[in-house]
């Protein structure tokens, strides 16, 4: 029996997080949370209405607010791609539990991704994936207890890898 613990899952929009969280969460049998789809519940709306309403500084705001509302009993949380901009939330989810990077290459990214807009992706005006990519990846290492790769894996393969390393 794999000892019941907290996960907190950081990595880029589309690296898997929620996927895996769910089979994590189903592994080790805990909860599982999605950041992402708590700040749409509470707020009413998608991520890209409140980007769209409130700018970047707003919605990581807003975000952090949610961020700091994750329990100490959380289970496995699956983060949105930009929760590693707040030093204070990352701070608060690494006390409860270990930060595990689900690491994704540029390519396969950019495969899953597709449009940025219609997905939430908080960026910069003009900003492509590849600045994103560039300006995440040394936060996402900076945070992560625990590095996965998800490069030719299924998210079961990773969920594995996990395990292993907790």
């Amino acid at each position: 029996m794999v000892k019941k613990q907290n996960l907190i899952l950081i990595g880029m929009p589309g690296a898997g997080k929620s996927t895996v969280g769910v089979l994590l969460a189903k592994r080790l049998g805990v909860a599982f949370s999605d950041t992402d789809i708590l700040m749409q519940t509470g707020e009413g709306c998608h991520l890209q209405e409140t980007i769209a309403e409130h700018g970047i500084d707003g919605f990581r705001s807003i975000e952090e607010h949610y961020l700091l509302t994750v329990p100490p009993d959380c289970g496995v949380v699956a983060t949105g791609g930009s929760a590693v901009y707040s030093e204070k939330a990352m701070a608060h989810l690494k006390l409860i539990g270990p930060a595990v990077y689900l690491q994704i290459g540029l390519v396969p990214l950019k495969n899953r991704l597709g449009n940025l807009d219609e997905r939430g992706v908080l960026r910069m005006p003009g900003q492509t994936i590849d600045m994103l990519y560039d300006e995440r990846r040394p936060l996402y290492e900076k945070y992560a207890d625990i590095t996965v790769s998800t490069a030719g894996v299924t998210p079961d393969q990773v969920v594995t890898a996990v395990l292993r390393q907790l």
